[in-house]
C-alpha cells in the first residue's frame, strides 16, 4: 500500500481499470487530478457542453464494451450531466459519472456553484459513492467502476473538491470480473421443453445479446430451431441482417414482416430483453404481440422478468450463456419445429420480400396533411432519402439516431451485420443525443465510419459539438434532416389539434454553412440522386480526418405519431375554448 496523494490514487485507479479517454469540461474542482492525466496516458477530451460529454461516454462504452467516463465542474457542470446520465441508465451503458462537489467544509452555506449532487442522480444511476474522506478515494473509485459493469448502467462518484488533496496509504484495486451463468437448471429445462414442442418458435434478440457478446450463440439457436428472429426496439444490430432468419425490428416504424411472423408464434423466446412497452406497442395498424403464445424471457435482472408482458418461464441469466444452455438441451431432442421448417422458411422469405417491396413503393407518406404539404415541394421525400442512405451505408458503419419523426422512421431502413453498430437514446428519448454519442463511438473505434442521423430541431441542441470534432480531430459524419419543424410533435398537432401549430415550426440557417464556419465540411443535398454519393464522400473524408455535415433538404410530410394511445381528442368545457374542440374521426 504505497503512500500517494488522493489525486494520484484517483488517477491510478482509472489506469488500473483501463481508462484511456475521459470526456468533460475543465473545472477547478478536479484540476489537481486533471494535471496528472497526460502522464498517466489518459486523454482528456474537452467538449462544448457537459451533456455532450455524457453522451460521448455513453457511445464510447457501447462500442468498446468498456467504461465510458465523464467529469465536470461542481454545481452547474454536474447538473448538465443529468439528461445524458438518464439516457445511459435506460441504455444500460456502463458510464462512470465523476461529480466533483463543493468543498466539504462549506457544504450547506450556499457557496459558489453549490448544490446537493447525490439526490439529483439517485434515480438514474445504478450505484452512488461519496468520498467523505480522502483516504477512501481509491476504494470508492474502484467500486463505482465495478458496479457500473456488474449492474450494467451508470454510476456516480461524488468527490468534495477538498478530497482530491491529502496523502494516505492506498491500495489500488484490480477490476473485479463477474462471470454470469445461464440461469437455473429447472428454468432452462422448462424453457427447453417449450421450445422442443413449439411448432412456430420466434426469437426476440435484445440488447442483452449484444452486451453479452452473444450474437453468434443466438444465431446458432435460431438455426437449430429454424426460428425467425426479430430485433428488440432500437437494437437493430442484435442479429445480422444478412441472415435468412432475420426479420427486422419490432416497435415504432419496425418491420411488418417481423410483426406478422411473431403474431403467429406459439412460443416466443425473449433473449436479453425487458420487452419494454414502447417496443411492443401496435404499429402499422398491427396489434402483433401474440395473445396465446408461451413467453420465455431471459434477463440478467430478475426485476425485469414478467414486468411488461406475462411470461410462462423466466430465466435469470446471461443471454449468451442461456442461448448456449438451451441449444445444448435441444441438441438431441426431437423438435416439433423440424417438421415444418421448410414451410416456415418459405413464409419468412415471403413476408420479408413483401415488406421490402412495400418499402420500395412507399416513396412518400399518404395521409392528407403529408400529401398536401409535399405537393409542389422541390425537396426530397424523407422515405426515399432514407432508402438511399441505406443503400450507400458502409458495411461496418456505426449509426446513432436522435429522437424525432424522420429519425424514428429510419428504424425501417437501418440494418446491420455486426453488433455495437446502432445507438439511440432508447426509452429516455432525449433530443441532442446522436451527434455526441457517435463522437464517443468514434473515439472508441476510430477505424469505423461514424454517422449520426439528426433532425433539424435536435440539431439545434447539439451542433456545437462539431467544435469538439474539429478541435480534437475526431472525424464523424452528421446527416441533418432539414424540414424546418419539430416533426414528432407537429404530427400530434396535425392529428389531434386540427393543424393548429404552436411551437413546432422552425426557422433555420443553412446548417452546411454553419458547419463550414465551425471548421468542418458542409454540403447541402436536395436531389435524391446525390444522397448516396454525399454519404460516400463524407465517410471517406473521415479517413482524412474531416468531419462533414450533410444537410438533406426534405419535405414536411410526417410519419405516424409515436403513440396514438397517449393522446386524446380535446374536449373543452369553458365557452371561450369551445372553438378548439376536435371530434374524433368516425
Amino acid at each position: 500500500m504505497p503512500k500517494m496523494s488522493a489525486s494520484e490514487a484517483f488517477v491510478e485507479t482509472l489506469v488500473a481499470y483501463g481508462v484511456k479517454d475521459v470526456f468533460g469540461i475543465v473545472g477547478s474542482a478536479y484540476m489537481d487530478a486533471l494535471d496528472l492525466f497526460p502522464t498517466a496516458g489518459i486523454r482528456f477530451i474537452p467538449t462544448a457542453h457537459e451533456q455532450g460529454a455524457g453522451h460521448m461516454a455513453d457511445g464510447y462504452s457501447r462500442v468498446s464494451g468498456r467504461h465510458g467516463v465523464c467529469i465536470a465542474q461542481n454545481g452547474p457542470g454536474i447538473t448538465n450531466f443529468v439528461t445524458s446520465t438518464a439516457a445511459a441508465y435506460w441504455a444500460h451503458s456502463p458510464v462512470v459519472v465523476v461529480t466533483p462537489e463543493t468543498g466539504s467544509a462549506t457544504m450547506g452555506l450556499g457557496g459558489f456553484q453549490e448544490t446537493e449532487q447525490l439526490p439529483i442522480f439517485s434515480k438514474i444511476t445504478k450505484y452512488q459513492a461519496h468520498v467523505s474522506k480522502h483516504p477512501r478515494m481509491a476504494e470508492l473509485t474502484a467500486r463505482c467502476f465495478d458496479m457500473a459493469m456488474s449492474e450494467r448502467g451508470p454510476t456516480q462518484l461524488n468527490i468534495p473538491r477538498d478530497n482530491f488533496y491529502g496523502e494516505a496509504d492506498y491500495e489500488i484495486a484490480k477490476p473485479r470480473k463477474i462471470a454470469r451463468g445461464p440461469g437455473a437448471d429447472a428454468d432452462l429445462d422448462e424453457a427447453a421443453d417449450l421450445l422442443a414442442k413449439a411448432k412456430f418458435p420466434v426469437i426476440v434478440s435484445g440488447g442483452g445479446v449484444i452486451f453479452s457478446d452473444g450474437v453468434k450463440e443466438c444465431v446458432a439457436l435460431a438455426e437449430q430451431l429454424s426460428a425467425p428472429v426479430v430485433n428488440s426496439y432500437l437494437h437493430n444490430d442484435s442479429f445480422p441482417a444478412k441472415h435468412p432468419l432475420w426479420c427486422g425490428p419490432l416497435g415504432y416504424q419496425g418491420s411488418k414482416a417481423g410483426m406478422k411472423l411473431i403474431a403467429e408464434a406459439d412460443v416466443v423466446l425473449a433473449l436479453g430483453t425487458r420487452l419494454g412497452p414502447f417496443g411492443t406497442l401496435p404499429q402499422h395498424g398491427l396489434d402483433y404481440w401474440p395473445k396465446n403464445a408461451k413467453i420465455i424471457q431471459v434477463d440478467s435482472d430478475h426485476r425485469m422478468l414478467g414486468l411488461v408482458k406475462q411470461i410462462s418461464v423466466g430465466i435469470v441469466g446471461d443471454a449468451k450463456e442461456a442461448a448456449k444452455a438451451l441449444a445444448y438441451r435441444l441438441a438431441n431432442r426431437k423438435l416439433a419445429a423440424a417438421a415444418n421448417a421448410d414451410e416456415r422458411k418459405k413464409k419468412i422469405k415471403a413476408e420479408k420480400d413483401a415488406w421490402e417491396k412495400e418499402l420500395d413503393s412507399w416513396t412518400h407518406e399518404k395521409d392528407g396533411w403529408s400529401l398536401d404539404i409535399a405537393k409542389g415541394s422541390p425537396y426530397m421525400h424523407p422515405r426515399q432519402m432514407l432508402r438511399e442512405l441505406e443503400k450507400a451505408m458502409p458495411a461496418n458503419a456505426m449509426v446513432s439516431t436522435d429522437i424525432g419523426n424522420i429519425c424514428s422512421v429510419s428504424n425501417s431502413y437501418l440494418r446491420f451485420n455486426q453488433p455495437n453498430s446502432m445507438f439511440a437514446a432508447m426509452s429516455f428519448g432525449n433530443c441532442g443525443y446522436a451527434l455526441p454519442a457517435v463522437i464517443g463511438a468514434k473515439v472508441a473505434a476510430s477505424d469505423r465510419p461514424a454517422i449520426a442521423y439528426v433532425g433539424d430541431g435536435a440539431w439545434g441542441m447539439s451542433f456545437a459539438e462539431i467544435l469538439t470534432c474539429v478541435r480534437e480531430d475526431i472525424p464523424v459524419t452528421a446527416v441533418v434532416f432539414h424540414n424546418k419543424q419539430w416533426g414528432a410533435e407537429k404530427k400530434n398537432q396535425v392529428d389531434f389539434y386540427d393543424t393548429r401549430f404552436l411551437g413546432v415550426n422552425l426557422k433555420n440557417p443553412s446548417w452546411a454553412e454553419v458547419a463550414r464556419s465551425l471548421g468542418a465540411e458542409g454540403v447541402t443535398i436536395d436531389k435524391l440522386g446525390d444522397v448516396g454519393e454525399a454519404l460516400d464522400k463524407a465517410c471517406d473524408a473521415q479517413k482524412k480526418g474531416k468531419t462533414t455535415v450533410v444537410e438533406v433538404m426534405v419535405t414536411q410530410e410526417l410519419g405516424d405519431p409515436f403513440r396514438r394511445d397517449a393522446l386524446k381528442y380535446p374536449k373543452r368545457v369553458l365557452d371561450k375554448y369551445k372553438h378548439t374542440d376536435v371530434k374524433a374521426p368516425a
